[in-house]
């Protein structure tokens, strides 16, 4: 979309005056997007031009410009289109071109907009439009409206008398008044206000046991509806057992549209008062009732997918245990538990399947076969995947290195997604003569190794840290959880040497295609001993290595500053950085104390200022460090393998599995998630889970209750750790991709967990 000078400087203003930004940082951050940069780039180096706005604020501004770009070219449209019916008034223009809200802009359309033949468009071919301007003058103070009807009565145009004028000129007022965008404006006002989001049970479902039954004979104020009640409201509308609707302030509404109507005294005011009833409820409240549904249905998934994106990131940037040798192991019953070992580069090296929990015969076997691939691939540590007979199967681990003296860590490791990676496209390029199964044990390798590195490999929504991710607005969802899986990748950087293509394809500036041609390229010519060495990669242009170079690694390669943030273009100013110590670029980078002794103010230019140079410092401290936290793992107790093992007031670790609007569900090794309520969470007010726990963090927690028969655990965190890390405040992490604002967690007045479970929260590992 092409647009003009004028509707640029529209756009910047709006963009702006939302914001609060200022305007330099606006503008420059609008010119780098255009040019085709992108919001990690901008974000960390081009901090000078932004006023060192971060990921989200970028990201803010690439969202409204976008929103405004649209906005812009729809009002050309309407003006075009109404200019040519030549209707267009100055002061319709100056409405249009004011406005900056898509709503708005198509309610002053909408008296322009063709419309299918109505009854109003059968009385205007009537004749009757005069008398509707008459009516609507409301100038007669005498007389009655038949009389005044009497003149456009035509049995030849089907108007037999009197009252069927004023009819058919009362239908062509209560459309004028459905078209008046400022009454179109009042009403959705007063809905969205005053509103009750309604829930019935369908007639036929009435006497059936659903998961829906708290939504049976439900009433909540419609804007303050949470994201949860609202999803699983409009799944029950889906599967036809509820029936939704929104109950207006009908009589406020009325009142206001007499108002607006009836301008003084007249013959014709029962009449108008009339057509002002008519319009709302014949034209007015379907249209609004249904604008209204979908803005609820847009703020619940907006916080539906900020949730869900939040958990992502943090499940992305768990800490990765590192270049260490893995067995992987699927387990299972029946078919056996696949293993499979990878180096520590996360190659694969050969894979095996035991029967260690299929009768106690082929236990000694199972036993043998584990320790061969220890002893053979020299294994480090053993991840597990936490789905069917992952506890029994880390038993069996253990007690088999006990008994062999050896002391590896085993891990258990979140499975979720990795059948649907073993049957993706990537899995079955990567190996193709492997079974599903041994595919998924490498990918549970690897996960522990580096969680980011594998889990590009997935559908985000596959990993099972959101809520109703198929109910929310697909492209939405894909766009956030892309930009979060981006912000990621380049946060933490990337090794360019030992990188898929799938986790190349995230890096700033390159994508599917260029992430394919760099590991094509590798694979032909060896591995990149320089950055600058990618643009012998064919189609990888000067614009593609500006976008990506900061973010790619090589480890060992034949430039110190190749395995650090420190972006290429800046290599010049860290050389004169080095020559004023009277030291090599080697001896300067990873040095704390020469980089700490540097004079910035000296390096200052037009294009270099302080922001970049203290990031180049930061870099210099220690080039190539890894930003995430340092790895840690929790410790399940052997002697709590079920639910029913669990007993009341038990002090447990765990691992949060997912965060939501009322709280976290934490892995206790049992297969199934407690719940820790946001009110268990610290003894503090929790406004927003996340400032209490994340995704991977392990905690401690009580048992407040177990139902066996129902599977629901209920947990608390503040009751296992009074004073403790968890009650102080989280420190802020760093905005980033995706994010949305939560709306509060709200109360349940206890911990509910069957009201929780039907509304669909996974209380069950799948």
């Amino acid at each position: 979309m092409s647009i003009s000078d004028g509707q640029l400087a529209t756009i910047i203003t709006f963009i702006i005056d939302e914001t609060g930004l200022k305007p330099f940082q606006v503008q420059q951050t609008v010119a780098l997007l255009r040019e085709g940069a992108t919001v990690p780039f901008i974000a960390r180096y081009r901090k000078e031009q932004t006023g060192e706005l971060d990921e989200v604020q970028i990201r803010t501004i690439e969202e409204r410009y976008g929103y405004f770009s649209e906005l812009e070219e729809r009002k050309g449209t309407i003006l075009a289109t109404i200019g040519e019916l030549g209707k267009l008034t100055p002061e319709l223009r100056a409405r249009i071109e004011a406005t900056r809200l898509k709503t708005e802009l198509e309610d002053l359309y909408l008296p322009y907009r063709p419309k299918r033949r109505t009854k109003a468009t059968i009385a205007r071919e009537r004749g009757l439009e005069p008398l509707a301007d008459l009516i609507a003058a409301q100038e007669l103070a005498s007389g009655s409206p038949e009389e005044a009807a009497a003149p456009f009565v035509a049995p030849e145009k089907e108007v037999p008398d009197a009252l069927a004028a004023l009819e058919g000129a009362g239908h062509i007022l209560a459309e004028r008044l459905s078209d008046d965008a400022d009454a179109r404006a009042m009403v959705r006002r007063l809905t969205w206000e005053q509103g009750v989001f309604s829930s019935r049970v369908a007639g036929d479902k009435r006497d059936q046991v659903t998961k829906f039954e708290m939504y049976y004979d439900y009433q909540e104020p419609l804007k303050s509806v949470p994201s949860h009640r609202m999803l699983a409201m409009r799944r029950g509308e889906k599967e036809e057992v509820l029936f939704l609707s929104i109950q207006a302030p009908v009589e406020e509404i009325l009142a206001g549209l007499k108002c607006r109507l009836v301008k003084k005294e007249s013959i014709f005011r029962p009449l108008l008062e009339g057509v002002a009833e008519d319009a709302y409820k014949r034209l007015i409240s379907v249209s609004i009732e249904g604008e209204l549904r979908l803005q609820a249905r847009d703020l619940a998934d907006e916080a539906a997918i900020g949730i869900f994106a939040r958990n992502l990131r943090n499940l992305l940037l768990a800490p990765p245990a590192g270049g260490k040798r893995v067995l992987g192991i699927d387990p299972g019953l029946r078919t056996g538990s696949k293993l499979a070992a990878v180096d520590a580069t996360g190659r694969f090296l050969e894979h095996a399947t035991i029967y260690p929990h299929t009768g106690e015969a082929r236990v000694p076997l199972a036993k043998k076969e584990f320790l061969r691939l220890l002893d053979a691939h020299v294994i480090e540590m053993v991840a597990i995947g936490n789905g069917t007979a992952g506890r029994e199967m880390e038993l069996f681990a253990r007690d088999t290195l006990a008994g062999a003296g050896k002391n590896l860590p085993v891990v258990m490791v979140s499975e979720a997604g990795a059948s649907v990676y073993s049957a993706s496209d990537i899995a079955r390029e990567e190996f193709p003569d492997l079974d599903l199964t041994v595919r998924g044990a490498i990918s549970i390798a690897r996960r522990l190794q580096d969680p980011l590195a594998e889990l590009v490999n997935l559908d985000p929504k596959s990993i099972g840290v959101g809520q109703y991710q198929h109910d929310v607005n697909q492209a939405m969802l894909k766009k956030a959880l892309d930009d979060v899986v981006e912000s990621c990748v380049n946060y933490v950087g990337v090794d360019l040497n030992t990188a898929s293509w799938a986790l190349l394809s995230y890096v700033s500036g390159l994508g599917q295609s260029l992430g394919k041609a760099i590991v094509a390229h590798r694979n032909e010519q060896g591995t990149f001993p320089t950055r600058k060495s990618l643009l012998k990669v064919p189609r990888f242009g000067a614009k593609a290595f500006e976008q990506a170079a900061g973010f790619l690694r090589i480890r060992g390669g034949t430039h110190p500053l190749d395995n650090s943030a420190v972006h290429p273009e800046r290599y010049a100013v860290v050389e004169a950085m080095a020559a004023d110590l009277g030291v090599t670029l080697e001896q300067l980078a990873g040095d704390p104390a020469l980089a700490a002794g540097i004079d910035l103010k000296r390096y200052v230019t037009d294009q270099v200022g302080l922001p970049t140079l203290r990031d180049i410092v930061e870099e210099l401290k220690k080039p190539g460090r890894d930003p995430r936290k340092q790895f840690e793992t929790a410790s399940f107790r052997d002697d709590i393998r079920e639910i029913g093992d669990l007993k009341e007031g038990m002090i447990l670790q765990g691992v949060v599995t997912n965060v939501t609007a009322f709280g976290a569900f934490v892995d206790i090794g049992v297969h199934q998630d407690g719940l820790v309520h946001v009110s268990h969470l610290a003894n503090r007010f929790i406004k927003d889970p996340n400032d209490a726990v994340r995704v991977g963090d392990v905690v401690k927690v009580k048992v407040l209750s177990a139902d066996v028969q129902r599977k629901r655990i209920a947990l608390s965190i503040k009751e296992a750790e009074p004073g403790g890390a968890a009650q102080k405040e989280r420190p802020p992490r760093p905005k980033a991709a995706g994010e949305q604002k939560v709306p509060a967690a709200e109360s349940t007045g206890g911990l509910d967990l069957g009201a929780l479970e039907r509304a669909g929260f996974r209380m069950k590992r799948t």
